[in-house]
């Protein structure tokens, strides 16, 4: 299956964080969008591995998924491995994105910033022919995204351009409250942790919103790129 967009996260919920208005976006402009979690989560503090998975089959329908994968990497030890690096080849290989959204560069969890690493390494090495890769017993072509992008997770990092997610917002905190067990709740009886406050979640809007603000929108979500991007005209900016 070939899709526009393949959006890498260190653990399940940070695509939803980082990137959830994007993709619902560009699924409801016709872009076919994956997602792969390198790790369970399993290490998260509230829920399980188990509840985790079904809350990310949950908001793979929200954010109208292709499809998605788990690469059940180990969570809170992701390295830039060569094991790891094939992993990520083979599924680069397999859905041939146009576009790879990964984790912030910099970030407080340190998973996010080796997954930042990690998913460039294998995006790179995805195109070099003498890297040969088989999936289901079936030699694998070579391929290399044309674009990666990497979104903003838990630090203020200053994007190169922002995606506006006006018309999205809502449904980005529908798929991010998907995940019940991770995120605020008044009622829960689980141990209260950065993520499961309600300051927390009031930020994934306020931060889109500070970010509109700066770019002439109401809502927005920011990223950082590889290279420097060229643009055909001045048709796609929001003046």
């Amino acid at each position: 299956m070939k899709v526009d967009i393949l959006a890498i996260g260190a653990h399940p919920d940070d695509v939803e964080l980082g990137c959830g208005g994007t993709i619902i976006k560009m699924v409801s402009e016709g872009k076919k969008c994956a997602v792969i979690d390198l790790t369970r989560g399993e290490l998260g503090t509230r829920g399980t591995d188990q509840t985790r998975k079904q809350e990310a089959e949950d908001a793979a329908k929200l954010l109208g998924l292709s499809a998605r994968e788990n690469l059940q990497m180990k969570d809170g030890f992701i390295n830039n491995t060569e094991e790891y690096q094939m992993r990520i080849v083979q599924m680069i290989r397999k859905y041939r994105p146009e576009i790879v959204l990964a984790n912030a560069i910099d970030d407080r969890h340190p998973d996010h910033a080796k997954a930042a690493k990690l998913a460039s390494d294998a995006c790179f090495l995805s195109g070099l022919k003498k890297i040969e890769t088989t999936l289901n017993g079936q030699t694998q072509e070579v391929w290399r995204p044309k674009q990666i992008f990497h979104y903003i997770q838990w630090k203020n990092v200053v994007p190169e351009f922002v995606i506006d997610i006006s018309d999205f917002l809502d449904q980005k905190l529908e798929a991010c409250m998907a995940y019940k067990t991770q995120f605020y709740d008044p009622n829960s009886k689980e141990p209260v942790t950065p993520i499961a406050t309600k300051d927390f979640f009031e930020s994934l809007t306020y931060r889109a919103q500070d970010l509109g603000r700066l770019s002439g929108v109401n809502y927005a979500e920011g990223f950082t790129s590889e290279k420097l991007i060229a643009m055909k005209n001045f048709d796609g900016i929001v003046l």
